[in-house]
């Protein structure tokens, strides 16, 4: 199953025109990555508190096709892939009630807290890229399954 993660819009996230920010939906997006994290069992304090690699945004994008309101009820699907021995992308859905809202990605590359150069994935990242991959890939079977049927 694609790891999903629920999130009501409050106030606020939204701009003056009453819809979310776009800065903020990227922040909802990263409460989505930083739940998948802790649902596969990574110390969430652990990996954000002086840790000895990070995995900053060197790239991100959003592409809203409706807007979010105040009081919406959000889906967040997340899909990571490793896209390097140091990197990886996470792609998002946003949907509500099963329209989708807004889709984006992340680009995450892993370092070296102390020198800020780049260096591999440890085992604990290229596990959580592998089971949520794996999962992705069963969800997507089973949905061309369903529209087969």
């Amino acid at each position: 199953m694609i790891f999903t993660y629920q999130r009501t819009v409050r106030f606020p996230d939204t701009d003056a025109a009453g819809v979310v920010y776009f800065a903020n939906a990227l922040s909802m997006c990263h409460e989505a990555y930083e739940e998948s994290l802790r649902h596969s069992g990574i110390n969430i304090r652990t990996f954000f508190t002086h840790p000895s690699v990070a995995f900053p945004i060197v790239h991100a994008n959003v592409d809203f096709l409706r807007p979010m309101y105040c009081g919406d009820k959000l889906m967040i699907s997340l899909i990571p892939q490793k896209i390097g021995i140091d990197k990886f992308n996470i792609t998002y859905e946003i949907t509500v009630t099963e329209v989708i809202v807004a889709k984006a990605i992340t680009r995450h590359v892993c370092i070296d807290v102390n020198n800020r150069i780049k260096q591999e994935l440890p085992n604990e990242m290229i596990s959580w890229l592998e089971m949520n991959r794996r999962d992705a890939e069963g969800a997507e079977r089973r949905k061309l399954r369903e529209e087969i049927i």
